[in-house]
Order: structure tokens, then C-alpha cells, then sequence
């Protein structure tokens, strides 16, 4: 049985690159244009056929190119439209300057439309490479139309949204649809961007796949097509340390809850045997509230290599609730040096805060594989040069990467996971509900049951943020990191 493949994200670099090599390879860049543009034409008549006014809005790039032809299409088809230009016409170049002279009617200056009842507007004013702030009179523009709720169709992107960052650049037009060509962008996945997106549709415009392939490799949507190939079959001969043994490590007597979700997640993620190693003054806490959870008391770090002398305990989690980060930075050390897997998250994080040589150093070399489940203050704290620097998302969880050598979940409700190798997914399906305490204490049980089920880390960690967020469509409204834990379900 194949396998589905993974949804492809090209960034507009390599959107470029794509379209390059397609017009290289023989395909004419004015039939690609005509494709798209009708592709624009024919998404607006299917989805607004009441619309009295189509006002097509065109920029000076390609981005316009598609808009002329998407007006051309749609006076051919008998509709009501309007042209309206940014900038100066005769400084088309290209396939742009072929689709503007396709276009008999006449074109009125951007700032002369005026937004009216019945009107949709087809924006196709800057399409996915837009890295700088709209001018002034797209910002009125939008301002305008925003103001007015005129319906909007984008032709690849809102105008105003960065299509490798997700990022606002200055306003943008929130449309209801848009129209892209080929995969989606990151622009379209990541925020804000996403949420200026409504509807996008995907349209084939004729470039061969192999001409894509060869652009694609390393940014995808997450899903079950990343990881599936990963998952350990289940046997009738398994047991549960075949199943993988994960150690979560308890806070204090005052804090132990954060651990307890941990652990409860990982054994509902599959996990065979998970043990929670407490202090000993949370032991009387945290066996008022486990059953199949099991516990040992650890309060040193000779408690801790003495626990690692066992093979078998394959996989640590470490930092959830966990209060002291001198020792937390120690724990984390002696667990990579033994060649053991770590999930290091919250506490465990800030124990290193500043200092993520420090967590490279650690395991390198080391048999042993990382994961860090960072939330954007902890990410800042241990990658402070990282955070401030003008990269988005995808660029930022690399390089944090990158500078660990290890696998990093940099969390939020577009998720981006990066490995070292510069494989990297964003997942888009984790609803606003896992806004919650304990949700990301969760989220790291998950990760370690599957990494200590054998699956490698990046697939362990695409695998557990999937786990994560559907579990929370299946819990619903109202949920607490409690209920999360009772959806779960092995990856």
C-alpha cells in the first residue's frame, strides 16, 4: 500500500525557483499566468454568482499579471468589472505586461475605488513574496474595504501578508478566500496569516511534480503521512518494556500535578511502563493520585545515575513543575551522557536559560536523542540572539536547532517542529481550546511515549503534537488538562 505523501509548503524563494525552472524546462510563462488567472475567475463565479461588481484590484508584479487575466476571464463570462491599478502600468515587464495588453478595458488608479454594496474584490495586488510594509495606498485601500465588509478573493495571499513568515506587514486585506497555485505557502499556516486567509484553494496550473519535487524537500504541513511510516507495530509477543520505559521526573510536594500529566499522557500515548520519579516528600502526594503510573523516590543526582545503571529505561522527560533548575541543568547532563532520550520542557528548559551551548555540549556525541518543547518566553530566554533576530517561525525554530543539535517543538497555535537537517513541519490543526494550564506538560508525555515506543525524534515529536491537538478536538469546549489526558490516543 503507498503511502500518502506529506502536504509541501514551497516559500516564495522557492515558488520562484519552481516557476523558473517550469518556464526553463519549455512550459511558457504566459500559459502559467492565463491558468492562474482563470483559476481566480472561476473560483469567484462558482462561490459569488450574485455579486453585482467584481472590482479586481492588480499590483506591478505577476501578482497583477493573474488579476488582468482574471478580469479578462470574467468579462468574457458576461460579469459586471472593474480595474484598478497600483503604480505606474507602462512598468510592467514580462508575462505581466502581455496580460495587461489582454485586457481591453480600462484601468482606474488604486486610490480611485471606492467600495460599494454588491461588490466582491479580487485582491491581487502583492502576491506570496511580499517582505516589506504595503504603501500608504494599500493600506488605504484595505482600510476602505474592511470598513465597507466587501467580500475578498486573494490571488495566492492577502496583500499585506508575508508569504514565507506568516508575518503582518503593516495591514492586509482579510479575505474570505484565497487562490494559490501549485502548494500552499508558509503564509498560509503560519500566523497571522492564516487567520487573514478564510478558504484556500490549491490549483494545479500545470507544473510537473517532478519540477516541484526537486524544490521541496524540508518544509511540510504536519500529519500522519510525516510519522505513520514510524510507528511501532503492536505484537502479540510486546510486553511492556518493548513498549518503552519513560521516567518523569516530579516536582515538589507543592507542585507535583504538572508531572502527573506527563505521565498520564505518555502511558494513554503507549507508552509501556512510565515511572514518576519523586522527591521524597512528594512520594505521599503522588501516590494519593497514581495507579498504573509507578513511582521511585529520587532526590540526588547519585539517585539519578544509580536509576540510569538499568538499560531499559530507554526515555526521560524532565521539568514539568519541576522548581529547582540547578538541578534540573544536572539531571539533563547525566541523562545525555548515559545515551538516553530526554524531552526537556518547561523548568527543564529554563535551567539552560541563556546558555543552549550548554544543551549541545550535553549530547554531543551522545546516543542519546533531544527534544525541547519550548513556549515562546522560553524560547526567548534560551535562545535570546535567536529570538530577536527578523527571521520567522520556521527560520527562528532552525536555527534554536540547529545551535542544540536537537529536535525543537516551538509551541503556540502554529506549532513549528525543526530538526538540525532542516526538516521542519507546522501543525495547523491544534485548536485555540489547548490554551490551558498543563496543556504543554501534556503535549511533552506525549512526545516521550513516543519517543521511548522507538521512533525517531523529529517523527516523535510531529507525531506528538498531531496526538495533541486532535486529542483536544475530541475533548471539546471547556477542556482542562485533565480532560486532554482521556483523549489521547497512541500515534
Amino acid at each position: 500500500m503507498m503511502l500518502p505523501r506529506p502536504e509541501i509548503l514551497l516559500t516564495p524563494t522557492k515558488m520562484s525557483r519552481v516557476d523558473a525552472a517550469a518556464i526553463a524546462s519549455g512550459i511558457s510563462g504566459q500559459a502559467l499566468m492565463l491558468r492562474a488567472g482563470e483559476a481566480v475567475a472561476a473560483c469567484v463565479l462558482r462561490h459569488y454568482p450574485a455579486a453585482l461588481r467584481f472590482a479586481v484590484l492588480c499590483g506591478p508584479g505577476n501578482n497583477g499579471g493573474d488579476g488582468y487575466v482574471a478580469a479578462d476571464a470574467l468579462v468574457r463570462c458576461g460579469a459586471n468589472v472593474r480595474v484598478f491599478a497600483l503604480g505606474d502600468q507602462e512598468r510592467l515587464r514580462g508575462d505581466a505586461r502581455i496580460a495587461r495588453a489582454g485586457w481591453s478595458g480600462r484601468v482606474e488608479a488604486l486610490e480611485a475605488y471606492m467600495p460599494q454594496a454588491g461588490d466582491v474584490v479580487i485582491d491581487a495586488v502583492f502576491g506570496a513574496g511580499l517582505a516589506r510594509d504595503v504603501p500608504d495606498l494599500v493600506q488605504q485601500a484595505i482600510a476602505d474595504v474592511t470598513a465597507a465588509a466587501i467580500p475578498v478573493i486573494a490571488v495566492d495571499l492577502p496583500s499585506g501578508i508575508d508569504g514565507a513568515s506568516g508575518k503582518l506587514r503593516g495591514a492586509a486585506f482579510r479575505a474570505e478566500r484565497c487562490v494559490t497555485f501549485v502548494t500552499r505557502k508558509p503564509g498560509h499556516v503560519l500566523l497571522p496569516g492564516r487567520d487573514h486567509c478564510g478558504t484556500v484553494e490549491v490549483f494545479d496550473i500545470g507544473i510537473p511534480h517532478r519540477i516541484v519535487a526537486a524544490e521541496a524537500a524540508g518544509l511540510w504541513v504536519n500529519g500522519p503521512a510525516l510519522f505513520q511510516s514510524f510507528r511501532r507495530p503492536r505484537s502479540a509477543e510486546d510486553h511492556k518494556y518493548r513498549r518503552g520505559h519513560l521516567t518523569v521526573f516530579s516536582g515538589p510536594a507543592i507542585s507535583t500535578g504538572a508531572a502527573r500529566l506527563s505521565a498520564g499522557a505518555a502511558l494513554k500515548a503507549g507508552a509501556g511502563l512510565v515511572t514518576l520519579a519523586s522527591p521524597s516528600d512528594s512520594l505521599a502526594v503522588n501516590a494519593a493520585h497514581l495507579t498504573a503510573v509507578m513511582q521511585t523516590a529520587m532526590d540526588t543526582l547519585a539517585d539519578v545515575e544509580s536509576w540510569l545503571i538499568d538499560q531499559r529505561r530507554n526515555t526521560f522527560a524532565l521539568g514539568p513543575g519541576f522548581g529547582d533548575r540547578d538541578k534540573a541543568r544536572s539531571y539533563a547532563v547525566a541523562i545525555a551522557r548515559s545515551g538516553r532520550n530526554l524531552v526537556l520542557d518547561a523548568d527543564g528548559i529554563s535551567a539552560f536559560s541563556g546558555d543552549a551551548s550548554a544543551l549541545r555540549e550535553a549530547f554531543e556525541g551522545s546516543a542519546g536523542q533531544l527534544v525541547i518543547t519550548p513556549h515562546e518566553g522560553e524560547f526567548t530566554r534560551l535562545f535570546p540572539d535567536i529570538a530577536r533576530g527578523d527571521g520567522g517561525k520556521v527560520e527562528k525554530a532552525l536555527a534554536a536547532a540547529r545551535a542544540i543539535s536537537g529536535i525543537v517543538v516551538y509551541k503556540g497555535a502554529d506549532t513549528v517542529i525543526a530538526c538540525p537537517d532542516g526538516r521542519t513541519a507546522i501543525e495547523e490543526q491544534a485548536p485555540a481550546t489547548l490554551a490551558t494550564a498543563g496543556s504543554g506538560d501534556v503535549l511533552a508525555g506525549i512526545i516521550a511515549a513516543n519517543l521511548a515506543n522507538g521512533m525517531p525524534a523529529f517523527e516523535a515529536a510531529c507525531a506528538g503534537v498531531h496526538q495533541h491537538g486532535q486529542a483536544a478536538r475530541r475533548a471539546g469546549e471547556g477542556l482542562t488538562a485533565e480532560d486532554l489526558v482521556s483523549h489521547v490516543l497512541p500515534a
